[in-house]
């Protein structure tokens, strides 16, 4: 394995600004997608850059493997989160910086580092062997970041040339630096925004107050119906359709190296509230969840100014478990809010995306395929099974469309900073990333069809 070559790849790669959700940044987005296209087809795969009805999706094969070895799908994308606060940033997001035995950049380790430690195994085998042990099949979208919007119709209409035995992915945490890690659950989402329109325009408080509504106070009285102080959700029905955790599930969590008091420490929090009666792991990863992303309205400006603001709003997600259905679950947000008496002001709640949650067998042969792989490159290091609290919208989508089982083996850590300033991958876990990468596809070879 040429960690070298690959390392100073992936700094290039993440040089480039490929932010999604940003429209100055299409070009970048694309270059981003021409980038790994082209090392793709360096490697002598049959690659392509396809069109969608927003971002291009990277598709490549290499189908040259034993006609009885398993075809795995490699998922991944190569769009990154903006990285506002940029003054937050010790270097420059898409200026990479190699310090502290990391990589620190925008993407590092969501998701174009990951997706870079499966480029790199692929061309060690293709140098090593002239051949891959498995017949493979590439996805890379460019609208994670955004909700995926254009892949589950790209999925349904290729289907046929999509068709696999195994998904393989590889965007998420291990639990703790040396502990190999199998992710066996993820959480869907829902997202939304909420408007509050009160008068035609701004008013003089002095003017108005007291004689018309302040969209402020009624978003404040919206945001405080929703949960209350210990997490707690408020909404009717919220919790009708949670499935619950295994005892056998729960029991391997408690015996995780957790430390709350670590975790705290290094978040420089006081404590860790939330639902009462649940563990922080079992919050985290199996229970839903209501926060508030984002909230406007008003004079932000320095100084003062003595205005009744004509409006405000909220973006909230609301992250999701078994069985829980996003688009239910919206609904049941936006009849709870409709149903409160806020007078004199008019509010409206607009859905900005969902993804279903996801569950993984861990006893299929997949999954045993993919333990064993951990096991070599973490010898003497028992892999441990965990959930994780966010969410990747294809998941489903795979299961629904591919009908194939779907692995989630993630080479990242809990504190790497995805989607927020400093965002980084350490080089131990890019480079146990690749060496695990290149025992899986091993592994999965031995399925044979």
């Amino acid at each position: 394995m040429n960690f070298e070559k690959a390392k100073q790849e992936l700094l290039e790669w993440l040089a480039i600004p490929s932010v999604s959700t940003l429209s100055e940044r299409n070009a970048d987005t694309r270059k981003a997608a021409e980038y790994l296209h082209q090392k793709l087809l360096s490697l002598g795969l049959n690659s392509s850059i396809l069109e969608t009805a927003g971002h291009p999706v990277v598709y490549a094969e290499h189908l040259k493997a034993d006609p009885t070895a398993p075809t795995v799908l490699l998922y991944g994308h190569y769009d990154v989160q903006p990285t506002d606060p940029d003054n937050e940033w010790t270097t420059a997001p898409f200026a990479p910086d190699i310090r502290d035995n990391a990589i620190y950049a925008r993407g590092s380790t969501d998701d174009k580092g990951q997706v870079w430690a499966h480029v790199a195994a692929l061309e060690h085998h293709l140098q090593t062997n002239r051949q891959l042990p498995v017949n493979l099949k590439i996805l890379i979208e460019g609208e994670e970041e955004i909700g995926s919007p254009n892949l589950k119709p790209f999925v349904l209409e290729q289907a046929a040339k999509l068709k696999c035995d195994v998904v393989v992915i590889s965007d998420g945490s291990m639990f703790a630096p040396g502990v190999p890690t199998l992710t066996t659950g993820l959480r869907g989402l829902c997202y939304l925004e909420v408007h509050v329109q009160g008068a035609k325009q701004d008013l003089h408080s002095g003017g108005y107050g007291g004689a018309v509504a302040n969209p402020i106070q009624a978003l404040a009285q919206i945001i405080q119906s929703l949960r209350n102080g210990n997490g707690e959700i408020l909404i009717p029905g919220i919790y009708d359709s949670v499935r619950p955790v295994p005892e056998a599930e729960l029991e391997g969590w408690k015996r995780l190296p957790f430390d709350e008091a670590a975790l705290m420490k290094s978040l420089e929090v006081s404590a860790l509230p939330g639902e009462p009666g649940y563990s922080v792991l079992e919050r985290l990863w199996a229970r839903p969840t209501l926060e508030i992303n984002g909230i406007w309205g008003g004079f932000q400006g320095e100084g003062q100014k003595t205005v009744l603001p004509a409006k405000a709003g909220a973006k909230i997600s609301l992250r999701l478990v078994p069985d829980q259905a996003p688009d239910e679950i919206f609904e049941l947000v936006k009849k709870h809010i409709q149903s409160l008496e806020l007078l004199g002001v008019t509010v409206s709640v607009k859905k900005l995306h969902t993804g279903n949650p996801a569950l993984v067998d861990s006893s299929s042969p997949a999954a045993l395929a993919a333990i064993a792989a951990l096991e070599r490159a973490y010898p003497n290091t028992e892999p441990s099974f965990v959930r994780t609290g966010g969410t990747i919208p294809v998941v489903a989508v795979f299961r629904e469309v591919l009908n194939a089982p779907v692995l989630l083996v993630d080479y990242g850590l809990p504190d790497d900073g995805a989607h927020g300033p400093n965002e980084r991958f350490t080089l131990e876990c890019f480079e146990k990333g690749i060496e695990t990468s290149i025992y899986l596809y091993e592994e999965l070879a031995k399925l044979k069809t």
